[in-house]
């Protein structure tokens, strides 16, 4: 297929653009958000662009995309191949992912290589949505979707109500697992590690830096509580425009981020005949499996490895 209608195929799989002024997924004027730059902050990268953080401006997207990688290989109209259910089929071989094409031996790098593609490609939504799984003390899960907030060397960012059931399972038992699903690029990123709070100054600096709407929002609710109705709800967050109106918006003592410490990532790349490409990094800490005939020399403290799918 030529790149011209792989590029068609990923804009009729990103859908229209909607005018300036309507909201869109990643909170800009475009139901297809705009690539998004990852610009260094002191404690890490902290992304641009996303709810939080600097705001683009509204605007119509751009033309369409020719993305290297299945961005622009999936193709509407021709039944037979995955994602199932939507009726698309893949363009050309399999785009196989090997040792060879790895950005960086540091996974920490190879993440942000691969959030870069994922934030370029208009038919990822929230590029920086991940699911974020905790687990009591007793050994009860939990799963919810999450944004992050910033990654570095030191950890991948995110912010929540610390009374939240989440807060209370970190509290409790301080590890945890993210994951990142980017549908039209048929990858899937795995975390895990262990947790720790950011510093109240981090905090509240963050808390500052998000639209006043959604600082409003974290003082009126305090999550996972049981409320009445919706109506209750909305008249706190009322009563609470009104009060701050002219004035700042305090952080909530209970809310604030927390960082995990990565020890294992993981990161798959989907296959059409399901013999998916999966690497896997392991940091090499005291208890950690020794290293294997087959296992491979990271950086630093990391050992990566390939499993079967």
């Amino acid at each position: 297929m030529a790149q011209a209608d792989a590029a068609a195929a990923c804009a009729a799989a990103a859908g229209p653009c909607r005018s300036p002024g309507q909201e869109g997924p990643g909170g800009t004027g475009c139901l297809r958000p705009r690539a998004r730059s990852l610009g260094p902050a002191s404690a890490g990268t902290r992304l641009a662009g996303l709810p939080g953080g600097p705001r683009p401006s509204a605007q119509r997207c751009p033309s369409p995309c020719s993305w290297r990688h299945l961005c622009s290989a999936w193709v509407p109209g021709v039944t037979g191949g995955p994602p199932a259910g939507r009726g698309w089929a893949r363009a050309g071989p399999p785009q196989a992912f090997e040792e060879r094409q790895l950005a960086s031996r540091d996974p920490v790098a190879q993440f942000g290589a691969w959030l870069a593609e994922a934030l370029r490609c208009p038919a990822v939504g929230e590029a920086n949505a991940m699911c974020l799984a905790t687990c009591s003390r007793d050994g009860k899960p939990s799963a919810r979707m999450v944004l992050l907030k910033g990654f570095g060397q030191d950890g991948f960012r995110f912010f929540t109500n610390r009374q939240s059931r989440k807060g209370r399972e970190l509290d409790s038992n301080p590890f945890a697992s993210l994951v990142f699903y980017w549908e039209p690029l048929n990858r899937q990123v795995r975390i895990e590690g262990s947790v720790k709070r950011l510093s109240e100054e981090e905090s509240e600096q963050y808390f500052h830096s998000r639209p006043k709407s959604s600082q409003i929002g974290a003082v009126a609710s305090r999550q996972s509580t049981v409320i009445p109705d919706r109506e209750y709800l909305m008249k706190r967050n009322a009563e609470l425009e009104e009060k701050y109106r002219d004035t700042p918006v305090p952080k909530p003592e209970d809310w604030g981020g927390y960082i995990l410490q990565p020890d294992v990532v993981e990161f798959w790349q989907g296959q059409t005949n399901r013999l998916h490409d999966r690497i896997v990094f392991r940091r090499l800490r005291d208890g950690a499996d020794p290293p294997g005939p087959m296992t491979r020399r990271g950086e630093g403290e990391w050992v990566f490895e390939r499993l079967a799918p």
